[in-house]
């Protein structure tokens, strides 16, 4: 009898599974059918009864088990305050970027910073220029300016041979400060984590330059003076 009882009692506990399992394939098949090619990194349950929580290609999505309906956009708890999708986005970008090494990024630091902040850079972007041309006011802010690139017009352009260029010279803080200050650039080839980024900027989400992420993988935004990132950085370090 206590065999039989065993038997049904493991027999139900593998029907919320197998359920689990049919519903995580009914949301997938349906991001599928919209959009094919998705990198889907994970479906998992949300806080939503019903829906499940979809992370795709840097986006944090909302399917229902049935896999017909999708929502996109903020999901707030309003008991807790709490923005859930950025929660989540946050936790994604701190995870996949605290795997990139010190040794692969161009680091303009303070002695003993307070905050080092992760930025995508494009040589030719504007904006990227006049962040770094403050380089000097975030590091007096005790912000490490650390980069890492994103040149937006892709493989094979102007802009990513730049981006080789500066990352293969025997000193590539300089070449940095050269070339976004609009000097050109000496042509140079070496391994280089140049493609690498750029593919990890599109599994985030990421598009434009500069883009600028808090240790805690919150996006700042694009370009910020300095006193204002300091005081969103020490924001965010006090929420915590």
């Amino acid at each position: 009898m206590f065999k039989l009882l065993a038997i049904a009692v493991a027999l139900l506990a593998t029907v919320p599974a197998a359920r689990a399992a049919d519903e995580t394939q009914a949301v997938t098949d349906g991001i599928r059918k919209i959009a094919p090619d998705a990198k889907i990194d994970s479906v998992t349950k949300s806080p939503v009864a019903g829906f499940y929580e979809v992370v795709a290609d840097g986006q944090v999505l909302y399917a229902s088990a049935d896999g017909r309906y999708l929502l996109r956009g903020p999901l707030y708890d309003m008991i807790e305050r709490k923005d859930l999708t950025e929660a989540r986005l946050s936790g994604m970008r701190k995870t996949l970027l605290d795997k990139v090494p010190k040794d692969q990024r161009i680091v303009f630091a303070p002695k003993d910073p307070k905050y080092a902040v992760t930025v995508f850079t494009d040589i030719d972007c504007g904006y990227c220029r006049k962040l770094h041309n403050d380089i000097a006011q975030y590091n007096a802010q005790g912000i490490a300016v650390e980069y890492l690139w994103l040149p937006r017009s892709g493989p094979n352009t102007p802009s990513f041979d730049k981006a080789v260029s500066v990352w293969c010279a025997a000193d590539r803080n300089k070449a940095l400060s050269e070339a976004k200050a609009g000097a050109e650039t000496k042509p140079a080839r070496c391994d280089n984590p140049i493609a690498e980024q750029f593919a990890l900027a599109q599994r985030l989400g990421i598009n434009v330059t500069p883009t600028v992420i808090a240790p805690n993988g919150t996006q700042l935004g694009g370009y910020l003076p300095a006193e204002a990132m300091r005081q969103q950085l020490d924001a965010l370090a006090a929420a915590k």
